[in-house]
C-alpha cells in the first residue's frame, strides 16, 4: 500500500510539474548563469584540488540546484495548507509517510532533470568526467533533494505564513553554500574556516561528488559523503514524516 498511495501522490505533483514547463527550464537557471559567467573566469587557475576547473565547479553547481531549489520546496505546502488541500489529503486512507514521500520523490525527479541539462550544457563548455563520477553525482543531487526538501515540507507545515518562512530559508541557505565549498574548495581558505566548513554537513557531499567526478570512488571523501547523504536523509524523512501525522491534528 505505501507503494500504490506514493504512486499516487508522485503522480499527482509530476502532473503539476510537467504542466509549468517555464519553472522547469528557469529553475535550472542561476546555476547555469554561474556556469557561463563565472566557470570561464576560473580556467587554468589553481583551485586547491585535482582535475579542471570544471570538475571544481560543476559539483558544486549541482548540489547547489539541490540545495536552493529543495529548500525552497515547502511554499508549495504553505499554499495548499491555506487552502485546505493538505488537510483533505490527510483524511483519505493515504498513509502519511507517503503524503510526504510522493512530494520529495517528485523533486528529486525534477532537480535531477535540471542537474543533467546543467551537465550537458558543461560538457558543451570542456567539462571531461567519467560516466560513473556523473552518475553518482546525479545521486548525491537525489538524496540531497530528499532531505531537504522533507525539512522543508515539514517546517512549511509548522509556519503560518511565506512572510515567516522566506527568511527561515534563507538564514540557512546562505550560510550553507558559503560554508560548504560550493563555489570554491574549502581547501582555499584559511584555516579556522576550513575547520568550521567541517560543522556543515553539505561540505562532505560537495566534497564526495569533486571526486567522483575525477575518479576517486573509494577515498575518504567518498565515504564520509555517502554516510552523511543517506544518515541526512533518512533523520530528514523521520522527522518531515512526524509533522506530516501531527501537524493540525
Amino acid at each position: 500500500m505505501l507503494l500504490h498511495d506514493t504512486a499516487l501522490v508522485y503522480g499527482r505533483y509530476l502532473r503539476q510539474s510537467l504542466r509549468s514547463r517555464f519553472a522547469l527550464l528557469f529553475g535550472v537557471l542561476t546555476p547555469l548563469l554561474y556556469l557561463l559567467f563565472f566557470g570561464p573566469l576560473l580556467t587554468d587557475l589553481p583551485l586547491g584540488g585535482r582535475g579542471s576547473s570544471w570538475q571544481v565547479l560543476v559539483p558544486g553547481l549541482l548540489l547547489q540546484l539541490g540545495l536552493f531549489g529543495a529548500l525552497f520546496a515547502g511554499f508549495t505546502v504553505i499554499v495548499e495548507n491555506g487552502q485546505g488541500v493538505v488537510e483533505r489529503m490527510r483524511v483519505t486512507p493515504v498513509g502519511r509517510l507517503a503524503l510526504l514521500l510522493g512530494r520529495v520523490l517528485r523533486d528529486a525527479t525534477v532537480f535531477v532533470f535540471q542537474a543533467v541539462l546543467l551537465v550537458l550544457a558543461a560538457l558543451v563548455m570542456g567539462l571531461r568526467a567519467p560516466l560513473a563520477g556523473i552518475l553518482i553525482g546525479f545521486a548525491f543531487v537525489a538524496l540531497l533533494t530528499v532531505s531537504l526538501a522533507a525539512l522543508s515540507y515539514a517546517l512549511g507545515l509548522k509556519v503560518r505564513s511565506p512572510q515567516e518562512f522566506g527568511p527561515l530559508i534563507n538564514a540557512v541557505s546562505m550560510p550553507s553554500m558559503l560554508l560548504s565549498g560550493l563555489m570554491l574548495p574549502m581547501s582555499l581558505a584559511p584555516a579556522w574556516l576550513d575547520v568550521l566548513s567541517h560543522l556543515v554537513p553539505f561540505r562532505y557531499l560537495v566534497d564526495a561528488v569533486r571526486d567522483a567526478y575525477v575518479g576517486e570512488y573509494t577515498s575518504a571523501h567518498m565515504l564520509y559523503g555517502v554516510l552523511v547523504a543517506v544518515g541526512f536523509a533518512a533523520l530528514a524523512m523521520t522527522a518531515g514524516t512526524r509533522v506530516f501525522r501531527t501537524a493540525g491534528a
